[in-house]
């Protein structure tokens, strides 16, 4: 069941270990489940962590799946501007790891984008193959200068950034029409920011 949005959205990615999961809008009520999850990954140097704080200010950007009164994932649809948005925050319960509950977020994120009309969809991810089969390529991380004034700048991994950047266009014609941005960031303290170079 999908809260919201149209209920035969996920149909094609349903499976028999996901088709009680129950994806909606998160509410205020997740913060101490979604805190759980998220700074659980945290912990591991996998996700940036996150404060009671940043998911009362962001909690319209969220999704949760839930597993009856277990939640399965999660993730946000943050809009940068009205062409671009970022599916972040995607995290997959240990326990409902392999039942494809993180594709089911994926694609609710991304019906939610191109409900609002969003030109292309971002992601930052150590798991490329998983973006891939869900319609993202891969991207000189400069194309999305957008990104680091959020999350990049207080990354402890800001000058070494070994995750992968992924698009998925939703919009083919306005994209290709769309001015290239350079991959300038802005001015900090005086000084140039650019977004740091993959390592491999």
């Amino acid at each position: 069941m999908i809260s919201a949005l149209r209920p035969d959205l996920m149909v094609d990615h349903a499976t028999v270990s996901n088709k009680d999961i129950e994806i909606r809008k998160a509410s205020m009520q997740d913060i101490p489940a979604l805190l759980e999850l998220i700074n659980g990954y945290a912990a591991k140097g996998i996700m940036l962590p996150r404060t009671e704080f940043e998911l009362s200010e962001n909690m319209r950007d969220f999704m949760v799946a839930y597993d009856g009164h277990t939640l399965a994932g999660c993730g946000a649809m943050h809009f940068y501007s009205p062409q671009m948005g970022e599916v972040r925050s995607l995290a997959v319960a240990e326990s409902h790891r392999k039942h494809g509950i993180g594709r089911l977020m994926v694609d609710a994120l991304v019906y939610e984008a191109k409900l609002y009309g969003l030109d292309a969809v971002f992601a930052f991810t150590y798991v490329e193959e998983f973006f891939g089969k869900a319609g993202f390529h891969v991207v000189e991380r400069g194309e999305l200068p957008l990104k680091a004034w959020k999350d990049c700048l207080r990354c402890p991994k800001f000058q070494a950034c070994d995750e992968i950047a992924v698009i998925r266009v939703l919009r083919p014609q306005r994209w290709e029409q769309k001015q290239q941005l350079p991959p300038v960031l802005g001015v900090e303290d005086g000084s140039v920011v650019m977004l740091p170079v993959l390592r491999n």
